[in-house]
């Protein structure tokens, strides 16, 4: 991508951000977007043109398709007419060396649904229902800890924030994947649908693949190496798609919508299936550089949280790192 082009591109995701749904933290409050953006590169060294978040990653493009009873819940377009979308497998954290059979790690799957006239809404999912911090501070807090190199930090930040520890509770209770396309993959906010009629519901987001949930044991994930799960997916995808039901986990009364560290209990939740994504094909890693996954990206029909402060900044701050790799 030229210099001018990513300008012009760098451009165009800040003036999303004004755009309905995309909601901006105060600019007075601290931290701020770009305060979490350079906390992740002292905790996990700076990459130029790297992402903050997420930098080890697959990009892939496949098709959405919607249920019949999406519509029921949700107006947004992607729920009337299958549509391309762009897709992108990847590691949490901010390394893009992190080692795939890392348990503790949480996998990711980014999809952005393309609407058609320019137009996308995005789905951000990691592979736990519940995010590590529920507050931009805490976030802060913990990555400071973790950048000390102090074990005792480490461990007073999680004595001082128990909900923090329920993410690496839910990974490390679970075998490693071995494969990307054998992972259930959650939204960790909750968002409000809203149908034709007027109608709201509050769901969570989930990915179910098809094929079930493909693990190893901790012997298998030790042999088969830090790099797998790249070669893994494009061997498959050169079969066959990968392909996850999306559904709505239903919110009930008294359900947490500000706090993306709390677990729902799914066993005892109505879920709506709302279509299928096929994921058919590795695509080049530019395509998926060109712009990033925006969890706050709705389309008419969908809407994020207004009290959950995680959600608040993850946009932004998804942006401030959008715009440092691709400056020349």
């Amino acid at each position: 991508m030229s210099c001018a082009s990513r300008i012009a591109v760098a451009t165009a995701a800040l003036a999303l951000l004004s755009a309905p749904g995309i909601f901006i933290p105060n600019a007075s409050a601290e931290p701020g977007p770009a305060d979490l953006v350079g906390a992740l590169s002292e905790a996990f060294g700076k990459y130029p043109h790297k992402r903050a978040a997420h930098p080890k990653g697959v990009c892939v493009t496949g098709v959405f398709t919607p249920s019949k009873e999406a519509p029921g819940l949700s107006k947004a377009p992607q729920f009337s007419k299958p549509v391309p979308v762009i897709g992108r497998f990847s590691l949490a954290g901010g390394n893009p060396e992190a080692p795939d059979n890392d348990k503790g790690n949480p996998k990711g799957l980014a999809l952005r649904f393309d609407l058609g006239d320019g137009a996308s809404t995005d789905l951000v999912t990691i592979s736990a229902p519940v995010f590590v911090a529920n507050t931009p501070q805490a976030f802060l807090d913990l990555l400071t800890a973790v950048t000390s190199g102090d074990a005792d930090k480490v461990k007073a930040f999680f004595d001082a924030h128990p909900e923090s520890k329920s993410q690496g509770t839910w990974l490390n209770a679970r075998p490693l994947p071995a494969s990307y396309a054998g992972v259930n993959y959650w939204g960790v906010h909750a968002f409000t649908l809203t149908n034709a009629d007027g109608e709201e519901t509050v769901a969570k987001f989930k990915l179910l693949p098809s094929s079930g949930e493909i693990t190893l044991t901790d012997a298998e994930a030790e042999a088969k190496g830090p790099n797998f799960l790249a070669d893994e997916i494009t061997a498959r995808l050169a079969k066959d798609p990968a392909r996850f039901d999306v559904v709505a986990i239903i919110g009930q009364e008294g359900d947490p919508t500000d706090d993306a560290t709390a677990l729902w209990d799914e066993d005892n939740r109505e879920k709506v299936s709302l279509g299928e994504v096929s994921i058919e094909a590795i695509a080049p890693e530019a395509t998926c550089d060109a712009f990033s996954f925006l969890p706050a990206n709705v389309a008419d029909g969908v809407a994020g949280p207004t009290n959950d402060p995680i959600f608040a900044i993850r946009s932004s701050a998804y942006i401030v790192s959008f715009t440092r790799r691709v400056a020349p």
